[in-house]
């Protein structure tokens, strides 16, 4: 067995990276022009995740896992929603938004690393931006 890291993204590490990134589905493949996938932005994503160096490779797996973690940590905190003190514990009324803002600080930094702007689903204003 090899020490190598791959240098290519499997299938269900590429959907983690767009959804993270707040792209939609990627699809059964190319067919049609009325596809997302004419615009900037989404081009360059996909054209990121099939040319990364090894290295580049190695530093995304990090961002998918650490975002998995925390994307895993959110739904938990719906457990405390009905307890506002225990004891001498208290449960952080803001902890929902809090972990919230953690896991979309993490997806902006993804983006930053691979070089494309927030997807639409991680847009700050409520419509959709496309870079075209």
């Amino acid at each position: 067995m090899s020490d190598t890291l791959p240098v290519a993204f499997t299938d269900g590490q590429k959907a983690d990276i767009r959804r993270f990134c707040g792209y939609p589905a990627y699809g059964a493949g190319a067919a049609g022009f009325d596809s997302w996938r004419f615009f900037q932005a989404f081009g360059t994503l996909e054209y990121r995740l099939n040319n990364l160096a090894a290295a580049e490779v190695a530093v995304t797996l990090q961002y998918i896992s650490t975002l998995a973690a925390l994307e895993a940590a959110v739904p938990t905190a719906s457990d405390n929603l009905d307890t506002e003190s225990a004891a001498a514990w208290t449960h952080n009324a803001d902890e929902l938004r809090d972990r919230m803002n953690l896991f979309d600080g993490w997806r902006r930094r993804l983006c930053g690393f691979l070089g494309v702007p927030p997807g639409p689903a991680l847009a700050q204003s409520g419509g959709i931006s496309l870079v075209v």
